[in-house]
């Protein structure tokens, strides 16, 4: 037979556990006997885990993360395993060719799951990882994607439709992330990571995404990330320290607060080569001519560049000096290499070849390139500084190690759920 008890509530308490009744037809009863339940399991979990006051404590296994080699050519291979039990677990989403896959994975990471729609790209991902990433993300059940510790994904920047939003504000009713962010792939970043709860996560992206649509697509990102709970912290990265490349990325970096609590830190103490390379560190000694510009093109881009800096534009070629550092390198590279042409004495100038583009931004020369020199350009152009974001990737894995080790002291105070948050707990428990 069961027991009868009695609790007072605050008055907002109240309001949700009856709102949550009407929406879900059950009775104060069966959803409050429902949360104590999975109160008291959730408690016997942590009761039953390792700690520093007076319960059998397990050592930690010796986990060796591979520092991030600052020289492409040292990279740590796509198929290498950097030790033989992973630090952490990862899942790769938008992940092009593995940019940041390798990046994690040189930081002592396994990754469990991977996604990327582009049909080359995948040509480029299994090639290298023997790892078929599955195809559109906003297909995929959130569910169904393996547990992991942190959550990394370059998505892509989209404007955030407020029409939806307007019209329940006018209403009076609260929006959330689901509201601000639908239809934008930035949207599946949110709802894996109410899913599955990830450690952390670190999210990539282009600069302007600061002030992209008036600053209001950066500002929807931080609210939806707050509202899922995550301390956030981000920064602007140039990664001209690592490659000879100007090439500045937002990098944003979160810590799940309901199990670290709300004192949470993070700095961007990156440790960049002590010699930055210069562009000829990254030149073929030997390139075919078909690399070298047609005169027709050679032509047109002069009478381009001339024709703007008439007009007082700074738009036209780029010829870096090879002590220097180049232009950023984009998908479009493709079209004519125009942001960076290399000098050649008594001939036209050439554009980089795919291995060069590769070298740029930080891959391995053990990286394989099984597509053509078209899709080659545009996948490198669109992807990421490997050795800059396995520096980073040291940073959260060293982060997450401290966060473990003070959770076994016991001098981490995750943070107690609010009612809505246990309801929504236990809806998912049953579902």
């Amino acid at each position: 037979m069961g027991k009868h008890i009695s609790i007072r509530v605050s008055d907002e308490d109240h309001q949700d556990l009856l709102d949550w009744c009407k929406n879900t037809n059950q009775s104060v009863q069966q959803v409050v006997s429902q949360s104590i339940k999975l109160l008291l399991s959730q408690a016997r979990k942590e009761l039953s885990a390792p700690t520093a006051r007076g319960l059998s404590a397990i050592p930690d296994k010796a986990l060796a993360s591979v520092a991030a080699t600052n020289d492409a050519k040292e990279m740590v291979g796509p198929q290498v395993a950097t030790t033989a039990t992973p630090a952490y677990t990862f899942i790769d989403l938008f992940a092009g060719i593995g940019g940041m896959r390798l990046a994690y994975q040189s930081a002592g990471c396994q990754c469990v799951y991977s996604n990327e729609w582009n049909k080359f790209s995948q040509e480029t991902y299994y090639t290298n990882f023997k790892d078929q990433p599955e195809g559109d993300i906003t297909k995929v059940k959130a569910s169904t994607i393996p547990d992991h510790d942190i959550l990394v994904a370059g998505f892509p920047c989209q404007p955030f439709s407020i029409a939806g939003v307007s019209k329940k504000r006018s209403l009076g009713r609260e929006t959330g992330f689901e509201d601000k962010t639908q239809g934008t792939l930035f949207f599946d970043v949110c709802r894996i990571i109410k899913e599955k709860r990830p450690r952390a996560f670190m999210l990539e992206n282009v600069k302007n995404l600061c002030s992209h649509d008036k600053g209001n697509t950066f500002k929807v990102i931080q609210e939806s990330l707050h509202e899922l709970d995550y301390a956030i912290f981000y920064q602007v990265i140039d990664g001209q320290s690592y490659v000879p490349q100007h090439r500045e990325r937002i990098i944003i970096v979160g810590f799940d607060k309901r199990r670290y609590g709300n004192d949470l830190s993070f700095d961007f103490k990156l440790n960049p080569p002590v010699h930055a390379p210069v562009l000829r560190d990254i030149l073929e000694p030997n390139v075919p001519d078909k690399y070298t510009l047609s005169d027709g093109m050679w032509q047109y881009l002069q009478d381009y560049a001339a024709k703007h800096k008439a007009a007082g534009h700074g738009f036209g070629y780029g010829m870096p000096e090879l002590d220097g550092v180049a232009r950023t390198l984009s998908a479009r590279y493709y079209k004519d290499g125009s942001e960076i042409l290399i000098a050649q004495p008594g001939k036209n100038p050439r554009r980089l070849t795919p291995r060069e583009c590769a070298r740029l931004q930080g891959f391995p020369d053990s990286f394989q390139i099984p597509v053509s020199d078209t899709q080659a350009y545009r996948q490198f152009g669109n992807s990421v500084v490997v050795p800059l974001m396995a520096d980073v990737a040291r940073l959260v894995v060293q982060k997450l190690d401290e966060l473990k080790n003070n959770e076994q002291r016991g001098q981490v105070q995750s943070r107690p759920l609010s009612m809505i948050e246990m309801l929504e707990q236990q809806e998912a428990l049953v579902s």
